[in-house]
């Protein structure tokens, strides 16, 4: 098992700046909330807060070292760096921090990303991410309200606002967060049609 609770809080604080320490206090407050709200495990939705960034900081030689060997990783050497600490920072979650458990791992890989079949740990640790209290974004208030009654709303919401952002700037967009977003669409649309 993995060390205590405010070891591992130490450790993670240690890999990155106050305020980025800050807004994973916010995504581990607000995940525990939304777990509570949508009847998910409160202690799995802490731990995966608490690492969901630990790699966020991390020098991008030694995150490319982490993926280059490993053959899930590698095809991400061609995405945008911003998407790396999310699947480095599960590898490090089990590699230095001893979590095993894959719902866990799951949330921290796709905390950014998204993906089809999102489990509600995912769903989650994604959404805290988006609403923590320390977010202030265009539409990120719109968000925080659908989430009081639909995570499946608030995140297809969020994920339209990232889509926008990238859009505007010209950037690439990747294949997986239009994929989680399509799949949560259908996934409303069938509880619509039941």
């Amino acid at each position: 098992m993995y060390m205590d609770r405010n070891q591992l809080m130490e450790s993670v604080r240690a890999q990155m700046p106050e305020k980025r320490w800050n807004h994973t206090l916010g995504v581990m407050q607000t995940a525990v909330e939304l777990a509570k709200r949508y009847g998910v495990d409160e202690q799995q939705a802490d731990l995966a807060a608490i690492l969901h960034d630990v790699a966020k900081y991390w020098r991008t030689d030694t995150m490319e070292e982490i993926m280059r060997g490993n053959p899930e990783l590698e095809p991400l050497l061609t995405q945008d760096k911003e998407l790396w600490h999310a699947f480095v920072g599960a590898v490090v979650a089990e590699r230095d921090y001893g979590i095993t458990d894959p719902l866990v791992l799951d949330a921290i890989r796709y905390h950014t990303s998204g993906r089809e079949k999102m489990t509600m740990l995912d769903k989650v640790v994604c959404l805290a991410d988006y609403i923590e209290p320390g977010r202030e974004f265009p539409g990120v208030d719109k968000i925080r309200e659908l989430a009081k009654d639909s995570l499946e709303r608030a995140l297809i919401a969020g994920f339209d606002s990232t889509l926008s952002f990238l859009i505007e700037r010209g950037k690439r967009i990747f294949p997986l967060t239009v994929l989680a977003r399509n799949d949560l669409i259908m996934t409303l649309k069938e509880e619509a049609d039941v």
